[in-house]
């Protein structure tokens, strides 16, 4: 299998996200919920549940997770992971932050885009 290169797609700037909040950006896998936790840390999902598919990016930030508007399922941010009880899983998307700059591995949503 040939390696993709990472690169990096420039979405924002960290002040354009509200501390404890989300930003929705459109791919080409879909809607990406962008978070920001009160530590200035930045995650990135696929914006739906895996639940019933409710949009993450309009939940409640606490901590590294969010919670689901619909029906309170709490995913990690930084793993994706439904927590507690509940089972089930996200994919993630690899973020990074320059110069106060939001950055998106463009390599990783083509690659899940051509997989699914």
């Amino acid at each position: 299998m040939e390696r993709v290169m990472s690169e990096w797609v420039d979405i924002g700037a960290l002040e354009d996200i509200p501390v404890r909040g989300a930003r929705k950006v459109r791919t080409p896998i879909g809607c990406v919920g962008v978070f920001r936790t009160n530590a200035n840390e930045v995650y990135a999902l696929v914006d739906a549940c895996p639940h019933k598919g409710g949009p993450l990016s309009e939940g409640i930030v606490h901590g590294r997770a969010v919670t689901c508007p619909l029906h309170n399922w709490v995913i990690a941010l930084d793993t994706g992971l439904a927590q507690g009880a509940d089972e089930g899983a996200v994919p993630t998307v690899p973020t990074r932050l320059e110069n106060g700059r939001i950055l998106i591995d463009r390599a990783a949503v083509t690659l899940r885009a051509a997989a699914e």
